[in-house]
This record gives C-alpha cells, sequence and structure tokens, in this order.
C-alpha cells in the first residue's frame, strides 16, 4: 500500500484547502484512513478517520471545520478544511490502518494571519 497526499499550500486564515490522498494496493483491505498533522516543533496527532462504511471520527479541534471522505471508486481519500487558523499550519499526513500501518509523504500547509 502506498499513499500520496497532495493540496498542501499557503493560504490566509479563515480560507479553505482540499487535501487529497490517493492509494494504491489493497484499498478495499483498508478499514480506516485517516488524516494526521505535526506542527513545527509538536508532536504527530490525529486529526480525523473514516472507516469504509463512511462512519467519521474527528479531533475536537477539527470537529466544526473539517471534513474527510472518501471515494472508494478512485481509492482517494479527501480532507476538506474551512475556516482555517494560523494553528492549523503544519504538515498533513494521510493514513492507512488502525493502528496506522501505512504513511504519505505529507504536505505542507501553511496558514498566515
Amino acid at each position: 500500500v502506498q499513499l500520496q497526499a497532495s493540496g498542501g499550500g499557503l493560504v490566509q486564515a479563515g480560507g479553505s484547502l482540499r487535501l487529497s490522498c490517493a492509494v494504491s494496493g489493497n484499498f478495499f483491505a483498508i478499514n480506516v484512513l485517516g488524516w494526521y498533522r505535526q506542527a513545527p516543533g509538536k508532536r504527530r496527532e490525529l486529526v480525523a478517520t473514516i472507516t469504509r462504511a463512511g462512519g467519521a471520527n474527528y479531533a475536537a479541534s477539527n470537529k466544526d471545520r473539517f471534513t474527510i471522505s472518501r471515494d472508494n471508486a478512485k481509492n482517494t481519500v479527501y480532507l476538506q478544511m474551512n475556516s482555517l487558523k494560523p494553528e492549523d499550519t503544519g504538515v498533513y499526513y494521510c493514513s492507512a490502518g488502525w493502528p496506522t500501518e501505512y504513511w504519505g509523504q505529507g504536505t505542507l500547509v501553511t496558514v498566515s494571519s
């Protein structure tokens, strides 16, 4: 299984970004896909997860602003991020498995104030 994340960039506070993660390999064998964030100087933290059936869970700080989704036909998981804040800045990693077995390479999100 390989994961390729994309969609990061520079955005002003209050803006939106949509991250994508293309999954190659045995996609249907993977129940849980997720997104993590690692801010500068901090540990990697969970942002959201989604099951094969579409059940989603979010970190409390993101719940009302972020939406995770997956397109099983395209082997892709998405993270729609709205009302972005400077504290959302970091490298975003997609993940597969629970506990995580596979990681994507990360995509940088920078939110300016």
